[in-house]
């Protein structure tokens, strides 16, 4: 029994898991569309699309490991003998999934979709020539990310990729582009993407404040210790590029830079020649890892029941 005067104890945290697992319908379509809708949610997306096509080498089986309503998963793999299998924990995630699928003549079939558990996925180890974690699901296993990425890492084949996106902290912005009005910034972004670049890293960027969330929501994970991570279970970093840290922050710039072609396209090439220095990996919302798996092979995924 409480008595006078004693403070209320917070709430239980629910686990990622059991989150995931109770997600609704209404919040799987919400997943679907926050990359579509506005000049800011374009830049995340694309970057990402950008990211993927540059690592979909020809496969024969790819998964797609907390595949959410699948925005991504199209583009995992190339190929004709390429079969996708999307696995998330939520039902609602999966039938999104079948619901947002193109059904065009050229489109390509529907995953097979498994609902399964990141932290035990149910398929033989290095099943697949492609594995990806988007999303963050490495830092959503909080305590156990290093179970996760045992899990992730076994299941590709030797000489198969995995692509992974993790979030160090809370976000940059660049100090040049800040100052300036919206206009000039398109105006700006039809220069040269080198010069753009060049002024942008010498004049620095500004952290963005964290956001108060509850905690234990998500672990924060460290790149340089995640690549180490990844070589000492015999993988080779490809690329690793943090997402957007000049203007994905500042979306009344990014609406202007948006309705000028060739602007946007500079700054897509600008984000992420930025995006590969080491320095802007620590305080990005988000960074894209791209690595192999030493050595050749690999086999077709098998159900382990």
């Amino acid at each position: 029994m409480r008595t006078k005067g004693t403070a209320r104890p917070p709430p239980p945290v629910a686990s990622a898991q059991s989150r995931f697992r109770a997600l609704d319908a209404y919040r799987a379509g919400r997943e679907w569309s926050r990359y579509e809708g506005t000049a800011q949610r374009d830049l995340f997306r694309k970057l990402r699309e950008r990211f993927l096509d540059r690592h979909a080498v020809p496969t024969r089986w790819v998964l797609d490991l907390g595949s959410g309503p699948g925005r991504f998963t199209a583009r995992l793999g190339t190929g004709p003998e390429v079969r996708r299998v999307a696995a998330d924990l939520s039902r609602e995630m999966l039938a999104e999934l079948g619901e947002r699928w193109p059904r065009d003549r050229d489109a390509p079939s529907v995953p097979a979709r498994v609902r399964a558990d990141a932290l035990e996925p149910p398929f033989l180890a290095a099943a697949f020539d492609a594995v990806a974690a988007l999303g963050n699901l490495v830092g959503f296993a909080e305590d156990e990310s290093e179970r996760a990425l045992d899990a992730l890492t076994g299941l590709v084949a030797p000489g198969g990729r995995l692509l992974l996106e993790v979030a160090p902290g809370s976000g940059e912005r660049s100090r040049y582009l800040h100052r300036l009005p919206a206009s000039a910034v398109a105006r700006l972004f039809r220069s040269a993407p080198s010069l753009i670049a060049g002024r942008i890293a010498r004049e620095g960027f500004d952290r963005e404040p964290r956001r108060k969330t509850t905690p234990g929501r998500f672990a924060r994970i460290d790149v340089p210790a995640l690549r180490a991570r990844l070589g000492a279970r015999g993988f080779e970093v490809l690329e690793t590029v943090a997402v957007a840290p000049a203007l994905g922050a500042d979306p009344n710039r990014l609406a202007a830079v948006h309705r000028d072609e060739k602007s946007w396209s500079n700054l897509l090439a600008v984000e992420e020649a930025l995006g590969r220095s080491a320095d802007r990996w620590p305080d990005a919302a988000a960074v894209l890892v791209a690595a192999t798996r030493r050595g050749t092979g690999g086999s077709p995924p098998k159900s382990e029941g």
